[in-house]
């Protein structure tokens, strides 16, 4: 198996629930357990962006995603956002990648800042202490300085800013060609397989001209 085994996998208040989601499915179709954080707001987001409402209780949202995405018993393990017991709160624990997506420009700031005042900070910030590889998805235009700023942060600091910005070299038909190459783009940051998306080149045909 190529890329981690396990994956913390963060959602927080920005636009593009999708992208979240369509992740989550995928980890879990290439047999990752992902550890699972929202924030409020990432829920009302969702609930205005999609069709997909969460239950409340950390319970009952793993079995609704677990039924939602087909996972395995025990693939996807939900935790509440003040959950200081939880794996991702300790380096000892903790999976070896993180991503957060979308990643809020609030999120952004709390974790340029080493801020620890919810599980989804915490977890960035042992990911950050540990190592460990982390990706955030921002999605917000346009940027300010201080995004700008914090951005850079955290690229010094070893973080992937992976924006929201899907290409259109595939010639996407669809709204879920767009989330794909998003996705796409993480999991290859990940090293994990994907199909959505050929790498550049990949079909290249040399010319005899």
């Amino acid at each position: 198996m190529s890329g981690p085994e396990r994956v913390t996998l963060a959602m927080t208040g920005a636009s593009g629930a999708q992208y979240g989601l369509r992740l989550l499915d995928c980890l879990i179709q290439e047999d990752r357990e992902v550890h699972f954080l929202i924030s409020k707001a990432a829920q009302l987001v969702m609930a205005t962006e999609t069709d997909v409402v969460l239950p409340a209780k950390p319970q009952a949202m793993q079995a609704f995603l677990s039924e939602y995405t087909g996972a395995a018993a025990g693939q996807i393990r939900v935790f509440a956002k003040e959950d200081w017991m939880a794996p991702p709160a300790s380096g000892s624990g903790a999976p070896s990648a993180m991503v957060v997506v979308p990643c809020s420009t609030g999120t952004l700031s709390a974790i340029a800042s080493g801020a620890c005042n919810n599980l989804i900070e915490r977890a960035a910030d042992v990911a950050l202490k540990e190592r460990r590889q982390v990706i955030l998805v921002p999605r917000e235009a346009p940027y300010s300085s201080i995004h700008l700023e914090n951005m850079l942060k955290l690229s010094n600091l070893g973080v992937t800013i992976l924006p929201a910005s899907p290409g259109f070299y595939h010639q996407p038909q669809t709204l879920d060609d767009l989330v794909d190459f998003v996705v796409a783009r993480i999991l290859n940051l990940l090293n994990i397989p994907q199909d959505m998306l050929p790498r550049w080149g990949e079909h290249h045909i040399v010319s005899d001209d």
